[in-house]
């Protein structure tokens, strides 16, 4: 479904993501983990084609992805980290507006705004001000915006963040029907029992750099307590005394 080839990005002197490269299957859930500031933003723009690479290819079922790969682009759901919704309006003309730029006809939008809302538990909240929502509820309309469309691929960038246990796992029970629908994620995220939860693969990503590919089952059986904290010492704290 998705292959990642030597991708790149520099902002400046800051090489956000260095080359990195991996595949998912048709129906895989991966999870692209990593503390803040690891690259995990910078990849997912890269790979919905919002960025432009410095270098690397991005290819959807063999076809690069380009920034002007529309066609491509409308088999990609995005759920970006910073909520994409209109706080004055309802959840309905929420979805409504974003089913037009889809150019979704009138009762295609319907069925479909329908389902989403249905999916993401916000059904009889439909004619609500987003902005009377909890961040449990808006995270959810969130999801609901990126599936008008039907896509086959969903970049999901950490849709958690800032909310409850409880809409964590509303959100997480929404994913997992989409899993069972078949669809393909890669999902963002820096809590390893999210990813456990929902994964079937695991990337490791820090420093713009993918540093492990494999379940999260042979991760921790090849490293142990994945949670545990590393403390990086430089250079100078070495030769001031400081053993390795």
């Amino acid at each position: 479904m998705l292959q990642v080839e030597q991708l790149s990005k520099r902002y400046g002197d800051r090489l956000a993501v260095n080359a990195i490269s991996f595949a998912i299957a048709a129906g895989e859930t991966v999870g692209l983990l990593g503390p803040n500031g690891a690259g995990k933003t910078t990849a997912i723009a890269m790979i919905s084609g919002i960025a432009r690479p410095d270098g690397g290819q991005v290819s959807l079922d063999g076809v690069r992805v380009t920034q002007d790969a529309d066609v491509l682009k409308r088999r990609v759901g995005l759920v970006p980290q910073d909520l994409a919704l209109y706080d004055e309006l309802s959840a309905w003309a929420n979805l409504q507006l974003f089913g037009g730029l889809y150019g979704l006809g009138a009762e295609q939008l319907r069925q479909r705004a329908d389902n989403a809302l249905a999916l993401v538990g916000l059904a009889g909240r439909r004619n609500e001000r987003v902005k009377t929502f909890s961040g449990g509820m808006k995270r959810r309309l969130n999801i609901a915006g990126a599936l008008l469309h039907d896509p086959d691929l969903i970049l999901l960038d950490e849709p958690t963040v800032g909310v409850d246990p409880q809409s964590r796992n509303a959100i997480f029970d929404n994913l997992e029907a989409l899993k069972r629908r078949g669809k393909t994620l890669l999902y963002t995220t820096h809590y390893m029992e999210e990813a456990e939860r929902l994964c079937d693969r695991v990337l490791i990503l820090d420093h713009g750099r993918i540093l492990a590919n494999d379940s999260v089952a042979n991760l921790m059986q090849q490293y142990g307590n994945l949670e545990a904290a590393f403390m990086q010492l430089t250079g100078r704290a070495l030769r001031d005394g400081a053993e390795a």
